[in-house]
């Protein structure tokens, strides 16, 4: 087991066996580690790992945020976005199936949850699009790469995970995924548009309403937008810390759910028991993860692969070198398992490269979307797959050709204009 090959094989294999990502992570790393400085030493690392990050103050971001998003779904919120976006989209071909992507853009805006946008999403909008005789592919696709934006729009857990494990800062990370986030919306429509133009299929549309009924069809979207304004606001002006933030976020969609009358004491239970639940086993993984660190810089793997990927003589080669890896990774694992396995790996080599790690966060996350959508362990699709029983996955997968070309095309442009990811953060 001294041979860090062994061990990333070892830990694929158990991916395959269907062993939980943050128990096979915390496995090799705890074994890796004694076969390399013996068992002692290694459980204590174990312990150690497990009982200081316990204990940090800085990881209750993430229960409250998971918490937030909790009562979000809760509140309703999905349905005023999704009724806000068709009153604007409902005149033009693929109205609904645009108006399900900015509605999935909004609400990842305060639920930080790709899974979850995915499925609230399901419920609200395949019911419209099919009474309107959309086809299933372009329906379940809209939602599924809609959802996709929940791990990149703030605040994300995936982002908080990332800023954990590379030590930089959560806020700065949140307001980086701001822009990109308003880019994959818009080229979602265009994908949606893209769709519809070479099915030369014949949807039906409504009249265009009148401007004074669209703008008061926009305060469905009062409650998300002032949750939002809130949270990033108050980060970005420094009023209060990402891990304040989580706190003052959850509070809020609280209040926005008490206000709304759409919680019962039934419901509040179920929600504190749910993220209970998701905290736990996203612990985890996350402590799984911490633990298979310790192995990677003990076993020199991370040396020997940054003189692999820095071989290559040229730092946007080797950015690209590393694209093509996740990008097969996400042919066979989802999106939060090929950062907590990867980003140990690389995070070191992209600084060592001369590239800012905020940016880098960004980049893989947009990359990372691609695995949710990606046959053939795309989670969102499974998701839809869940909900819906009558329509199959090779039906969704079929209709995300065009979201998948636009999702490339996002990822090309970050790379070239690194700027834009940038822009938001510099400012603070």
């Amino acid at each position: 087991m001294g041979d860090w090959h062994i061990g990333i094989a070892v830990l694929f294999a158990l991916l395959l066996l269907n062993v939980p990502i943050g128990l096979a992570l915390a496995l090799v790393g705890v074994v890796g580690t004694a076969a390399l400085i013996g068992i002692e030493p290694s459980f204590a690392l174990l312990g150690q790992t497990f009982f200081d990050n316990s204990r940090a103050y800085s990881l209750s971001i993430l229960p409250l945020f998971l918490m937030m998003g909790n009562f979000v779904v809760q509140s309703g919120i999905a349905n005023d976005l999704y009724a806000a976006a068709y009153a604007w989209l409902r005149h033009r071909k693929g109205g609904l199936a645009m108006a399900t992507v900015v509605a999935c853009g909004g609400f990842s805006s305060v639920c930080g949850s790709s899974l979850a946008t995915a499925s609230t999403m399901t419920k609200i909008a395949m019911p419209s699009m099919r009474r309107f005789h959309y086809p299933d592919s372009l329906s379940t696709a809209s939602i599924a790469a809609g959802g996709t934006l929940g791990i990149l729009i703030p605040p994300s857990v995936i982002l908080v995970f990332y800023g954990i494990m590379t030590q930089q800062d959560i806020g700065k990370l949140f307001l980086a995924g701001i822009i990109p986030g308003i880019i994959g919306v818009l080229l979602y429509v265009v994908a949606v548009r893209i769709s519809v133009a070479s099915r030369h299929v014949d949807l039906e549309t409504e009249p265009k309403l009148p401007l004074k009924e669209r703008l008061l069809a926009l305060k469905g979207i009062v409650g998300a937008l002032g949750l939002f304004v809130f949270v990033m606001g108050g980060i970005y002006l420094g009023i209060f810390t990402p891990t304040e933030s989580a706190g003052m976020g959850a509070g809020g969609a609280f209040l926005l759910v008490i206000l709304q009358r759409r919680m019962t004491f039934a419901d509040l239970l179920k929600t504190l028991y749910d993220t209970a639940k998701t905290t736990a086993s996203m612990f985890l993984i996350l402590f799984g993860a911490l633990t298979f660190a310790n192995y990677v810089n003990i076993s020199g793997m991370g040396g020997e692969i940054q003189s692999l990927v820095t071989g290559v003589g040229n730092p946007l080669l080797a950015i690209l070198l590393i694209t093509a890896i996740y990008l097969v990774l996400g042919c066979v694992l989802e999106g939060l398992s090929m950062i907590t396995l990867t980003v140990p790996i690389f995070y070191p080599i992209v600084a060592h490269l001369g590239y800012d790690l905020i940016w880098f966060g960004i980049y893989v996350v947009i990359v990372t979307e691609l695995s949710y959508i990606t046959p053939p362990v795309g989670l969102n699709a499974f998701v839809l797959k869940s909900v819906l029983k009558d329509v199959s996955l090779a039906t969704i997968f079929r209709g995300l050709w065009a979201f998948l070309l636009v999702d490339v095309a996002r990822v090309a442009i970050i790379l070239a204009f690194p700027a834009i990811v940038l822009f938001i953060p510099n400012m603070m």
